[in-house]
């Protein structure tokens, strides 16, 4: 491992592989792209609808590796260090997600009943107007981006640093970037709450759940965790990962990545528990509308898909080990969290003969990826795969399998 340690070899950026997994990104984008389009002129509020889902796809992933970062910086472990300059990367995004956000901004209609007028004669929403109103959803969300872009280009902004000066114990930046990651998750849990309230469970206004903020952070993170692991894979033949991401390093990964597959199903039950046993008539309708109709079969397949398959395969220490048989397990449920984000969306919008899922749902995952990935791709190839300058990379990658 030593010959792998030197600063010449640890700082060796392996563009090639980067641009063939951004030029694969960008073809299957724009088969999305294209698809997605022809549903705007064909239409509209399925457009917008689909839009929402591809949309909050690769915002779980941005703010999953935003959580991510902060953990790693508190805890410390090869697990994060091998990792790092991954979720830098995706947090880096943050400022395209804003932009990205724009057609939802200024679309409220399409997709949120509370914005409409017909909303002035629903009592039950009105009780709500003070907060479900169009500018004090504008106001929260700025502030929401720009706290998310303070903590993320703050963190990789003092690791660039800390990569430009030789590494010391404790390192110079070691107590700031604990100092933010400490608070900044607290700040973190509480506007990934509020938004996951105005952008997704307000698409119900009439319904509620205590427990929704805490079950997309488990989404969250484990789409950065799963989308984190395939890139390291696909890394993994070339310097300097083919000397760091050893077999125990995927197995930690992979350790992970099922925990957090066991938190989403406990909250996802949680909730479903707490909503079934109330059989409140103002709560019980999410899932009467997702376990019958068009959405019973998707549900099905969201509780085999999203929770049987990835538990059973990520019960295999080999599997786990295996880079390539860990990638393809997180590959599915990168693919299956595409189907339960929209699960969550589209009912609550769509009504009707056409309330069942659709090609463009899917369409447009692909299609918000056409952008997303490129800007992932240059911002990890911009800076070395690892924290070269770390005090603690060597110690940490002595330890292999903690």
């Amino acid at each position: 491992m030593s010959g792998y340690l030197d600063d010449a070899t640890l700082q060796t950026r392996p563009i090639a592989v980067i641009t063939r997994m951004n030029t694969r990104a960008i073809t299957l984008g724009a088969l999305g792209a294209a698809i997605t389009a022809w549903g705007f002129f064909i239409e509209r509020d399925t457009f917008f609808q689909s839009y929402l889902i591809g949309y909050m796809y690769w915002m779980y992933i941005t703010l999953g590796a935003l959580g991510l970062l902060m953990v790693q910086h508190l805890s410390g472990g090869a697990w994060g260090i091998v990792s790092r300059r991954v979720f830098e990367a995706a947090v880096r995004t943050l400022p395209v997600m804003a932009v990205l956000f724009l057609p939802i901004a200024f679309n409220l209609t399409h997709l949120y009943v509370w914005a409409r007028p017909e909303a002035l004669t629903d009592a039950a929403i009105q009780t709500k107007a003070a907060y479900l109103n169009p500018g004090f959803f504008y106001a929260r969300a700025i502030g929401y981006f720009a706290i998310w872009m303070g903590l993320g280009f703050t963190l990789s902004g003092w690791g660039a640093k800390q990569d430009a000066a030789a590494p010391v114990i404790p390192g110079p930046e070691d107590r700031k970037f604990r100092m933010v990651s400490g608070p900044g998750l607290v700040l973190f849990m509480i506007t990934i709450t509020f938004m996951s309230v105005d952008w997704m469970m307000s698409l119900d206004p009439h319904w509620t759940s205590t427990i929704f903020g805490v079950l997309f952070v488990g989404g969250a993170g484990l789409s950065a965790l799963a989308f984190t692991i395939v890139v390291l894979s696909s890394l993994a033949d070339t310097a300097p990962m083919d000397g760091l991401m050893t077999r125990d390093r995927f197995h930690d990964l992979g350790k992970l990545m099922y925990a957090f597959v066991l938190l989403w199903a406990y909250f996802s039950v949680s909730q479903l528990i707490i909503v079934w046993s109330g059989n409140l008539p103002e709560e019980i309708p999410f899932y009467l509308r997702r376990f019958s109709g068009p959405w019973g079969w998707v549900s099905v397949a969201v509780l085999i898909g999203h929770f049987v398959v990835p538990f059973a395969f990520l019960l295999s220490s080999t599997i786990k080990r295996n880079r390539k048989l860990a990638a393809r397990v997180a590959l599915f449920i990168l693919a299956m969290r595409a189907v339960e984000i929209a699960w969550m969306i589209a009912p609550a919008v769509r009504h009707g003969e056409h309330s069942g899922p659709n090609l463009y749902d899917f369409a447009a995952v692909l299609g918000v990826g056409l952008v997303w990935l490129p800007v992932f791709f240059r911002n990890l190839s911009g800076r070395a795969v690892v924290p070269v300058h770390d005090p603690y990379l060597k110690e940490a990658l002595a330890n292999d399998g903690h």
